[in-house]
């Protein structure tokens, strides 16, 4: 049981932490569900089992019964677990970019930015960056994108198209618009 709970006190690190609220010998107890209740903690069974009294205990308040016979796969279990708790990366990858033609002010919708893709694509899920002689102006969320009069999901490298920028409205001929997607990327331990 020692050398369990050190391997687990180990696995701790700034973000995620692991507390050990009891550690004894023998099967797992009424009681020992009733303190994994209060202390809303998931309990770790060492080559023993919960008798029927606990298991049902368990089972009607929602309490984790993990039961293992190797000390390696309670740790590894145990490190998947914390590495979901680990807050995801975010990354930016760029797409695309594009630079503005004309501005375009219509009563209804605001400022749109008549563009022309310069490189990869624009999409309307996609965020930008507003550079203005390359210094960053704003940056933001695509409200939409037309082209021909029709709305579209994406426009590609070489065609012309009309953007709205989701409350934003400050643009110039010349402007750039570099657009980029937010990754999440699952962390590990």
């Amino acid at each position: 049981q020692e050398a369990l709970a050190q391997s687990l006190l180990k696995l701790a690190t700034e973000e995620v932490k692991v507390q050990i609220v009891y550690a004894g010998v023998g099967g797992i107890s009424e009681s020992d569900i009733n303190l994994a209740i209060a202390s809303k903690a998931v309990v770790i069974g060492f080559n023993v089992r919960a008798d029927a009294g606990a298991r049902k205990l368990a089972e009607g308040n929602g309490v984790q019964l993990n039961y293992y016979s190797i000390i390696y796969d309670a740790v590894d279990e145990i490190k998947v677990a914390m590495s979901g708790m680990l807050a995801p990366e975010r990354r930016e990858e760029i797409i695309g970019s594009a630079e503005i033609r004309t501005v375009f002010v219509a009563s209804k919708i605001g400022t749109v930015a008549g563009s022309y893709v310069t490189s990869g694509s624009v999409n309307r899920s996609a965020h930008f960056r507003l550079l203005r002689d390359n210094v960053v102006i704003y940056t933001g969320e695509v409200d939409s994108i037309k082209r021909m009069k029709d709305d579209v999901r994406e426009v590609r490298e070489g065609f012309e198209c009309g953007i709205k920028l989701k409350n934003y409205n400050d643009i110039k001929e010349g402007d750039q618009l570099e657009f980029f997607e937010i990754k999440e990327i699952a962390r590990t331990l």
